[in-house]
Protein backbone atom coordinates (compact mmCIF):
# COMPACT_ATOMS: atom_id res chain seq x y z
CA UNK A 1 0.00 0.00 0.00
CA UNK A 2 2.05 3.21 -1.32
CA UNK A 3 0.86 6.44 1.17
CA UNK A 4 1.56 10.18 0.26
CA UNK A 5 2.28 13.35 2.13
CA UNK A 6 1.16 16.56 1.27
CA UNK A 7 2.22 19.39 3.07
CA UNK A 8 0.45 22.83 3.27
CA UNK A 9 1.51 26.05 4.02
CA UNK A 10 3.61 28.91 2.16
CA UNK A 11 6.17 29.35 5.48
CA UNK A 12 7.42 25.79 5.22
CA UNK A 13 8.14 26.61 1.61
CA UNK A 14 9.77 30.12 2.68
CA UNK A 15 11.80 28.17 5.00
CA UNK A 16 9.92 30.17 8.13
CA UNK A 17 9.31 26.87 10.10
CA UNK A 18 11.08 23.14 9.91
CA UNK A 19 8.57 20.67 8.54
CA UNK A 20 8.61 18.04 11.64
CA UNK A 21 5.65 16.77 10.45
CA UNK A 22 6.90 15.42 7.29
CA UNK A 23 9.39 13.88 8.92
CA UNK A 24 7.30 12.19 12.03
CA UNK A 25 4.58 10.90 9.52
CA UNK A 26 7.42 9.62 6.93
CA UNK A 27 8.96 7.35 10.13
CA UNK A 28 5.24 6.02 11.21
CA UNK A 29 3.86 5.17 8.10
CA UNK A 30 7.34 3.07 7.53
CA UNK A 31 6.52 1.50 10.60
CA UNK A 32 3.04 0.42 9.72
CA UNK A 33 4.31 -0.68 6.39
CA UNK A 34 3.18 1.82 4.02
CA UNK A 35 5.53 2.54 1.12
CA UNK A 36 6.04 6.63 0.99
CA UNK A 37 7.53 7.15 -2.36
CA UNK A 38 6.61 10.76 -2.96
CA UNK A 39 6.19 13.86 -0.51
CA UNK A 40 5.30 17.61 -1.91
CA UNK A 41 5.33 20.79 0.12
CA UNK A 42 2.73 23.18 -1.41
CA UNK A 43 1.87 26.73 -0.63
CA UNK A 44 -1.25 28.26 0.52
CA UNK A 45 -2.46 28.27 -2.88
CA UNK A 46 -6.20 26.85 -4.20
CA UNK A 47 -5.13 25.64 -7.59
CA UNK A 48 -1.64 23.92 -6.69
CA UNK A 49 -2.85 22.51 -4.05
CA UNK A 50 -5.37 20.89 -6.16
CA UNK A 51 -3.00 19.75 -8.62
CA UNK A 52 -1.07 18.34 -6.10
CA UNK A 53 -4.05 16.30 -4.28
CA UNK A 54 -5.10 15.06 -7.56
CA UNK A 55 -1.74 13.71 -8.66
CA UNK A 56 -1.25 12.24 -5.15
CA UNK A 57 -4.85 10.63 -5.63
CA UNK A 58 -3.93 9.57 -8.98
CA UNK A 59 -0.51 6.99 -7.34
CA UNK A 60 -1.07 6.51 -4.17
CA UNK A 61 -3.67 4.72 -1.65
CA UNK A 62 -3.30 6.53 1.07
CA UNK A 63 -3.04 10.88 0.79
CA UNK A 64 -2.29 12.30 4.50
CA UNK A 65 -2.46 16.28 4.18
CA UNK A 66 -0.94 18.17 7.27
CA UNK A 67 -2.19 22.12 7.60
CA UNK A 68 -4.33 24.68 6.20
CA UNK A 69 -7.48 23.88 8.42
CA UNK A 70 -7.25 27.17 10.82
CA UNK A 71 -10.02 29.42 10.94
CA UNK A 72 -8.74 32.22 8.75
CA UNK A 73 -9.13 32.76 4.58
CA UNK A 74 -5.95 31.57 3.38
CA UNK A 75 -7.12 27.68 5.37
CA UNK A 76 -8.05 26.13 2.62
CA UNK A 77 -7.17 22.18 2.11
CA UNK A 78 -10.76 21.36 3.23
CA UNK A 79 -12.08 23.68 0.90
CA UNK A 80 -9.59 22.11 -2.49
CA UNK A 81 -9.68 18.10 -1.34
CA UNK A 82 -13.66 18.82 -1.46
CA UNK A 83 -13.58 19.96 -4.60
CA UNK A 84 -11.09 17.57 -6.18
CA UNK A 85 -13.28 15.09 -4.74
CA UNK A 86 -16.77 16.51 -5.77
CA UNK A 87 -18.10 16.39 -2.79
CA UNK A 88 -20.16 19.42 -0.75
CA UNK A 89 -18.85 21.08 2.69
CA UNK A 90 -21.66 20.60 5.39
CA UNK A 91 -21.35 21.51 9.17
CA UNK A 92 -21.06 19.07 11.52
CA UNK A 93 -23.16 19.94 14.90
CA UNK A 94 -20.58 17.90 17.24
CA UNK A 95 -17.40 19.66 15.87
CA UNK A 96 -18.97 22.96 15.90
CA UNK A 97 -20.14 22.30 19.59
CA UNK A 98 -16.50 21.41 20.54
CA UNK A 99 -15.58 24.70 19.61
CA UNK A 100 -18.31 26.35 21.39
CA UNK A 101 -16.72 24.24 24.59
CA UNK A 102 -12.65 24.60 24.06
CA UNK A 103 -13.68 28.52 24.03
CA UNK A 104 -15.42 28.45 26.48
CA UNK A 105 -13.31 26.43 29.18
CA UNK A 106 -9.88 27.54 27.84
CA UNK A 107 -9.99 30.58 26.36
CA UNK A 108 -12.80 32.30 28.14
CA UNK A 109 -14.40 34.27 25.17
CA UNK A 110 -16.87 33.62 22.49
CA UNK A 111 -15.66 32.02 19.14
CA UNK A 112 -15.77 34.94 16.74
CA UNK A 113 -17.04 33.94 13.17
CA UNK A 114 -14.68 32.57 11.43
CA UNK A 115 -13.94 30.06 14.21
CA UNK A 116 -17.23 28.14 12.89
CA UNK A 117 -15.23 27.32 9.49
CA UNK A 118 -13.70 24.84 11.24
CA UNK A 119 -16.73 23.34 12.11
CA UNK A 120 -17.41 22.63 8.41
CA UNK A 121 -16.60 19.41 7.68
CA UNK A 122 -16.83 16.91 3.90
CA UNK A 123 -20.08 15.57 3.39
CA UNK A 124 -19.81 11.54 4.38
CA UNK A 125 -15.80 11.91 5.85
CA UNK A 126 -15.41 10.62 9.75
CA UNK A 127 -14.51 13.43 11.67
CA UNK A 128 -11.59 12.76 14.28
CA UNK A 129 -11.93 14.89 17.03
CA UNK A 130 -9.22 17.71 18.28
CA UNK A 131 -8.80 17.00 22.33
CA UNK A 132 -5.71 20.06 21.88
CA UNK A 133 -7.21 21.93 19.65
CA UNK A 134 -10.06 23.29 17.52
CA UNK A 135 -9.40 21.75 13.85
CA UNK A 136 -10.50 18.65 13.92
CA UNK A 137 -8.82 15.95 11.66
CA UNK A 138 -10.98 14.26 8.74
CA UNK A 139 -10.94 10.75 7.07
CA UNK A 140 -12.51 10.37 3.61
CA UNK A 141 -12.87 7.18 1.92
CA UNK A 142 -13.11 8.03 -2.12
CA UNK A 143 -15.55 6.11 -4.32
CA UNK A 144 -12.35 4.23 -5.44
CA UNK A 145 -11.62 2.90 -2.05
CA UNK A 146 -8.52 4.94 -1.59
CA UNK A 147 -7.92 7.45 1.76
CA UNK A 148 -7.86 11.03 2.08
CA UNK A 149 -6.77 12.02 5.80
CA UNK A 150 -6.78 15.69 6.57
CA UNK A 151 -4.42 16.43 9.74
CA UNK A 152 -4.17 20.33 11.59
CA UNK A 153 -0.62 21.75 11.27
CA UNK A 154 0.44 22.17 14.75
CA UNK A 155 2.82 19.04 16.41
CA UNK A 156 1.23 19.27 19.49
CA UNK A 157 -2.09 18.99 17.89
CA UNK A 158 -0.77 16.32 15.06
CA UNK A 159 1.20 13.80 16.89
CA UNK A 160 -1.71 13.26 19.23
CA UNK A 161 -4.27 12.50 16.81
CA UNK A 162 -2.39 10.44 14.83
CA UNK A 163 -1.22 8.64 17.76
CA UNK A 164 -4.91 8.06 19.37
CA UNK A 165 -6.87 7.62 16.07
CA UNK A 166 -5.28 7.32 12.62
CA UNK A 167 -2.43 5.18 13.10
CA UNK A 168 -5.07 2.31 14.51
CA UNK A 169 -7.30 3.38 11.38
CA UNK A 170 -4.20 2.58 9.02
CA UNK A 171 -3.63 -0.40 10.78
CA UNK A 172 -7.01 -1.99 9.78
CA UNK A 173 -6.14 -1.33 6.45
CA UNK A 174 -3.20 -4.18 5.86
CA UNK A 175 -3.39 -7.31 5.69
CA UNK A 176 -0.75 -7.88 8.04
CA UNK A 177 -0.18 -7.16 11.48
CA UNK A 178 2.74 -4.62 11.16
CA UNK A 179 4.81 -4.41 14.35
CA UNK A 180 7.72 -2.52 15.51
CA UNK A 181 9.66 -1.57 18.68
CA UNK A 182 12.61 0.69 19.06
CA UNK A 183 15.96 0.40 20.34
CA UNK A 184 17.09 3.37 21.79
CA UNK A 185 21.00 3.75 22.39
CA UNK A 186 22.63 6.44 23.69
CA UNK A 187 25.90 8.12 23.77
CA UNK A 188 26.68 6.64 20.16
CA UNK A 189 26.87 8.45 16.64
CA UNK A 190 24.66 7.14 13.98
CA UNK A 191 27.59 5.91 12.01
CA UNK A 192 29.13 3.98 14.39
CA UNK A 193 25.88 2.60 15.42
CA UNK A 194 25.33 1.18 12.06
CA UNK A 195 28.91 0.07 11.61
CA UNK A 196 28.10 -1.99 14.12
CA UNK A 197 25.11 -3.59 12.88
CA UNK A 198 25.85 -3.43 9.24
CA UNK A 199 25.94 -7.16 8.65
CA UNK A 200 22.09 -7.03 10.13
CA UNK A 201 21.21 -4.40 8.05
CA UNK A 202 22.87 -5.99 4.89
CA UNK A 203 20.85 -9.43 5.27
CA UNK A 204 17.58 -7.98 6.77
CA UNK A 205 14.41 -9.22 5.28
CA UNK A 206 11.23 -9.40 7.98
CA UNK A 207 12.10 -8.69 10.42
CA UNK A 208 13.75 -4.58 9.19
CA UNK A 209 15.81 -2.28 11.37
CA UNK A 210 16.19 1.20 10.76
CA UNK A 211 18.18 3.21 12.04
CA UNK A 212 17.34 7.14 12.93
CA UNK A 213 20.12 9.58 14.21
CA UNK A 214 18.57 12.11 17.13
CA UNK A 215 20.44 14.40 19.09
CA UNK A 216 22.84 13.41 21.33
CA UNK A 217 21.45 9.07 20.62
CA UNK A 218 20.33 6.40 17.89
CA UNK A 219 17.04 4.95 17.56
CA UNK A 220 16.69 1.64 15.89
CA UNK A 221 13.56 0.78 14.93
CA UNK A 222 12.67 -3.10 14.57
CA UNK A 223 9.33 -3.36 12.12
CA UNK A 224 8.20 -7.42 11.68
CA UNK A 225 4.81 -8.29 9.19
CA UNK A 226 2.70 -10.72 10.36
CA UNK A 227 -0.57 -13.03 10.59
CA UNK A 228 -0.76 -12.10 14.04
CA UNK A 229 0.32 -9.48 16.74
CA UNK A 230 1.95 -12.50 18.17
CA UNK A 231 4.13 -13.82 15.16
CA UNK A 232 5.14 -11.21 15.28
CA UNK A 233 6.23 -10.48 18.10
CA UNK A 234 8.15 -13.83 17.79
CA UNK A 235 9.74 -12.39 14.43
CA UNK A 236 11.56 -9.58 16.28
CA UNK A 237 12.42 -11.02 19.70
CA UNK A 238 15.74 -12.20 18.84
CA UNK A 239 17.15 -9.27 16.51
CA UNK A 240 16.29 -7.32 20.12
CA UNK A 241 18.48 -9.94 21.97
CA UNK A 242 20.61 -9.82 19.65
CA UNK A 243 21.17 -5.49 19.71
CA UNK A 244 21.19 -5.95 23.20
CA UNK A 245 24.14 -8.12 22.90
CA UNK A 246 25.99 -5.72 20.93
CA UNK A 247 25.59 -2.33 22.59
CA UNK A 248 25.10 -3.77 26.40
CA UNK A 249 24.28 -0.84 28.88
CA UNK A 250 24.37 2.05 25.91
CA UNK A 251 20.43 0.96 25.32
CA UNK A 252 18.31 2.73 27.69
CA UNK A 253 14.94 1.22 26.56
CA UNK A 254 12.89 -0.81 24.14
CA UNK A 255 10.08 0.94 24.40
CA UNK A 256 8.85 3.58 21.77
CA UNK A 257 7.33 6.01 24.23
CA UNK A 258 10.16 5.78 26.96
CA UNK A 259 12.82 9.05 26.27
CA UNK A 260 16.39 9.47 27.45
CA UNK A 261 15.32 11.52 30.36
CA UNK A 262 11.92 9.45 31.61
CA UNK A 263 14.69 6.84 32.06
CA UNK A 264 17.66 8.65 34.04
CA UNK A 265 14.18 10.19 36.04
CA UNK A 266 12.91 6.54 36.98
CA UNK A 267 16.38 4.97 37.73
CA UNK A 268 16.67 8.18 40.66
CA UNK A 269 13.07 7.04 41.58
CA UNK A 270 14.37 3.40 41.66
CA UNK A 271 17.37 4.06 44.00
CA UNK A 272 15.62 6.33 45.78
CA UNK A 273 17.82 9.36 44.97
CA UNK A 274 17.72 12.99 44.01
CA UNK A 275 19.75 15.09 41.42
CA UNK A 276 20.71 18.72 40.93
CA UNK A 277 22.68 20.16 37.89
CA UNK A 278 25.26 23.24 37.43
CA UNK A 279 25.12 24.19 34.52
CA UNK A 280 27.32 27.16 32.32
CA UNK A 281 27.08 26.63 28.76
CA UNK A 282 24.07 25.16 28.49
CA UNK A 283 22.21 27.72 30.36
CA UNK A 284 19.41 25.87 31.84
CA UNK A 285 18.37 23.65 28.78
CA UNK A 286 19.47 20.50 30.80
CA UNK A 287 17.48 21.10 34.03
CA UNK A 288 14.42 22.11 32.07
CA UNK A 289 14.55 19.22 30.06
CA UNK A 290 14.75 16.82 33.08
CA UNK A 291 11.51 19.07 34.67
CA UNK A 292 9.59 17.98 31.29
CA UNK A 293 9.12 14.46 32.96
CA UNK A 294 5.83 14.22 34.85
CA UNK A 295 6.80 13.41 38.53
CA UNK A 296 10.31 15.07 37.75
CA UNK A 297 9.97 17.14 41.38
CA UNK A 298 10.12 13.94 43.24
CA UNK A 299 13.65 13.78 42.56
CA UNK A 300 14.64 17.57 41.53
CA UNK A 301 14.72 20.34 44.11
CA UNK A 302 17.14 23.31 43.28
CA UNK A 303 19.33 23.70 40.19
CA UNK A 304 21.46 26.06 39.03
CA UNK A 305 22.81 27.94 36.49
CA UNK A 306 26.32 29.30 37.05
CA UNK A 307 27.43 31.30 33.38
CA UNK A 308 29.77 33.62 35.47
CA UNK A 309 33.00 32.80 37.36
CA UNK A 310 31.59 34.40 40.18
CA UNK A 311 28.75 32.22 40.21
CA UNK A 312 30.50 29.19 40.15
CA UNK A 313 32.62 30.46 43.13
CA UNK A 314 29.67 31.97 45.15
CA UNK A 315 27.07 28.96 44.71
CA UNK A 316 28.63 26.00 44.30
CA UNK A 317 32.26 26.19 45.91
CA UNK A 318 34.52 26.14 42.80
CA UNK A 319 38.21 27.56 43.82
CA UNK A 320 39.16 30.54 42.32
CA UNK A 321 42.69 28.84 42.44
CA UNK A 322 40.86 26.27 39.88
CA UNK A 323 39.65 28.83 37.31
CA UNK A 324 42.62 30.49 37.49
CA UNK A 325 45.28 27.63 36.74
CA UNK A 326 43.23 25.35 34.65
CA UNK A 327 39.72 27.92 33.36
CA UNK A 328 36.02 27.51 33.81
CA UNK A 329 36.18 25.28 30.53
CA UNK A 330 38.04 22.24 32.01
CA UNK A 331 37.55 18.95 33.48
CA UNK A 332 38.40 20.26 37.08
CA UNK A 333 36.18 23.02 37.13
CA UNK A 334 33.76 20.67 35.88
CA UNK A 335 34.19 18.11 38.42
CA UNK A 336 34.18 21.00 41.64
CA UNK A 337 30.81 21.94 40.14
CA UNK A 338 29.73 18.83 40.32
CA UNK A 339 30.60 18.44 43.52
CA UNK A 340 29.62 21.76 44.88
CA UNK A 341 26.39 21.56 43.36
CA UNK A 342 25.54 18.30 45.57
CA UNK A 343 26.13 19.44 48.55
CA UNK A 344 24.58 22.94 48.07
CA UNK A 345 21.55 21.26 47.18
CA UNK A 346 21.96 18.05 49.60
CA UNK A 347 21.70 15.60 46.55
CA UNK A 348 23.63 12.29 46.12
CA UNK A 349 23.42 12.83 42.37
CA UNK A 350 24.54 16.11 40.40
CA UNK A 351 25.44 16.48 36.40
CA UNK A 352 27.56 19.76 35.57
CA UNK A 353 28.21 21.07 32.47
CA UNK A 354 30.69 23.61 30.98
CA UNK A 355 32.31 24.32 27.87
CA UNK A 356 32.13 26.72 24.57
CA UNK A 357 28.95 26.48 22.90
CA UNK A 358 30.12 29.43 20.22
CA UNK A 359 30.16 31.02 17.70
CA UNK A 360 32.84 32.87 19.03
CA UNK A 361 35.11 32.15 22.49
CA UNK A 362 37.05 29.02 20.76
CA UNK A 363 40.54 29.18 20.75
CA UNK A 364 43.27 26.37 19.29
CA UNK A 365 43.75 24.61 22.87
CA UNK A 366 40.12 25.15 23.45
CA UNK A 367 38.14 25.06 20.22
CA UNK A 368 33.77 25.77 19.65
CA UNK A 369 32.19 22.58 21.02
CA UNK A 370 34.55 21.51 23.82
CA UNK A 371 32.20 20.58 26.40
CA UNK A 372 33.23 18.79 29.95
CA UNK A 373 30.63 17.06 31.71
CA UNK A 374 30.53 15.73 35.58
CA UNK A 375 28.64 13.47 37.40
CA UNK A 376 28.57 13.32 41.11
CA UNK A 377 26.51 9.88 42.55
CA UNK A 378 27.30 9.03 46.17
CA UNK A 379 30.30 10.19 46.69
CA UNK A 380 31.90 9.26 43.08
CA UNK A 381 32.93 11.88 40.71
CA UNK A 382 33.50 11.24 36.50
CA UNK A 383 34.27 13.93 34.16
CA UNK A 384 34.15 13.22 30.44
CA UNK A 385 35.70 15.35 27.51
CA UNK A 386 33.13 16.15 24.58
CA UNK A 387 33.39 17.64 21.35
CA UNK A 388 30.55 18.75 19.88
CA UNK A 389 29.88 20.21 15.77
CA UNK A 390 27.14 22.68 14.73
CA UNK A 391 26.15 25.71 15.42
CA UNK A 392 25.26 27.18 19.22
CA UNK A 393 21.78 25.57 19.63
CA UNK A 394 23.39 22.00 18.51
CA UNK A 395 26.03 22.23 20.70
CA UNK A 396 23.53 22.99 23.62
CA UNK A 397 21.05 20.39 22.81
CA UNK A 398 23.88 17.42 22.31
CA UNK A 399 25.79 18.72 25.50
CA UNK A 400 22.40 18.45 27.06
CA UNK A 401 21.53 14.67 25.84
CA UNK A 402 24.83 13.71 26.51
CA UNK A 403 24.81 14.81 30.31
CA UNK A 404 21.48 12.84 30.87
CA UNK A 405 23.11 9.41 29.09
CA UNK A 406 25.95 9.98 31.25
CA UNK A 407 24.24 10.69 34.30
CA UNK A 408 22.16 7.05 33.66
CA UNK A 409 25.47 5.61 33.18
CA UNK A 410 26.98 6.82 36.35
CA UNK A 411 23.96 6.26 38.43
CA UNK A 412 23.57 2.48 37.22
CA UNK A 413 27.26 2.33 38.16
CA UNK A 414 27.31 3.68 41.55
CA UNK A 415 23.43 4.39 42.78
CA UNK A 416 22.43 1.11 43.91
Amino acid sequence: MVAELISVGTEILLGNITNTNARYLAEECAALGLSCYTQVTVGDNPGRLEEAVATALSRSDVVILTGGLGPTEDDLTKETVAKVLGLPLVEDPHSRQRIEDYFKKGIHRPPTDNNWKQAMIIEGCQVVDNHNGTAPGLIVTTAGEKQVILLPGPPGELYPMFEEAIRPFLEKLTSQIIYSRTVKIGGMGESYVADQIQDLLENQTNPTIAPYAKIGEVHLRVTARAATKKEAKKLIRPVIRELKKRFGKSIYTTRNEVTLEDKFISLLEKYGLTVTTAESCSGGLLSGRLINVAGASDVINRCFVTYANEAKQDLLGVKNSTLRKYGAVSPQTAREMAKGAARAAKSQVALSVTGIAGPGGGTSEKPVGLVYIGCYVKGHTEVIECHFSGNRQKVREGTVARAIDFGRRCVMKYGK
